[in-house]
């Protein structure tokens, strides 16, 4: 398929062709739902922890003698059932990460891109590059746009002095097309990709 491509002062910059195999798809919502499930769960840290039986500081001498006192049998005070005992089978630190093979990597992030294509979300541009690392004149660029919620992926490296200008707008993400994925694209309102990334991407992909 084609796509017009633009400049960053909105500009015509002629057209790229789209490869149908990674842009054309019909996007699947369970193939998407379990790649941000996958990303997400690699960010989790997992340090969650609590004091166990054997963590807490108290004595383990017996609290009272077995018998004769009317009350339970009771030995540690250290048990869950008290105050400030430990607890029975609580957190404790693991991964959280589990296994998809690349080949549903890759399939996932195909389906990202075709959904936004699908969604009219997706923008080329000729390239990412600015003279002057200035936030000002970047940001007013952006809003001439329209670009509510951008992320911009360019090609192998980003370039120093937009990755600068970039970096004060909130509303703005840039990644090299190395660093593309499924759920940085679908929570930005507009894909914005470089005439390098398509490129990048689609050699990546095939």
């Amino acid at each position: 398929m084609k796509a017009e491509a633009i400049k960053l002062d909105g500009k015509a910059a002629g057209s790229v062709d789209l490869d149908d195999a990674i842009f054309g798809l019909e996007p699947r919502a369970d193939i998407l739902h379990r790649m941000v499930r996958w990303q997400r769960a690699k960010q989790q840290q997992g340090t969650h922890a609590v004091l166990g039986r054997s963590d807490v500081s108290y004595s383990t001498k017996k609290i009272y003698k077995q018998k004769g006192t009317g009350g339970a049998r009771h030995g540690s005070r250290g048990a869950p059932i008290f105050r400030h005992g430990g607890t029975y089978k609580g957190p404790t630190p693991r991964s959280h990460e589990h296994d998809l093979t690349k080949k549903f990597r890759k399939l996932g992030l195909k389906h990202a891109l075709s959904a936004k294509v699908a969604a009219g979300e997706l923008v080329v541009i000729e390239n990412a590059e600015l003279a002057e690392a200035k936030t000002s004149a970047l940001a007013k660029q952006v809003g001439a746009l329209g670009w509510k919620r951008a992320l911009i992926i360019d090609g192998a490296e980003v370039n120093e002095n937009f990755a600068r200008a970039a970096a004060n707008i909130a509303t703005l993400d840039v990644l090299p097309s190395m660093g593309a994925n499924v759920y940085d694209i679908l929570r930005s309102d507009t894909l914005v990709l470089t005439k390098a990334a398509v490129e990048a991407l689609e050699a990546r992909l095939k």
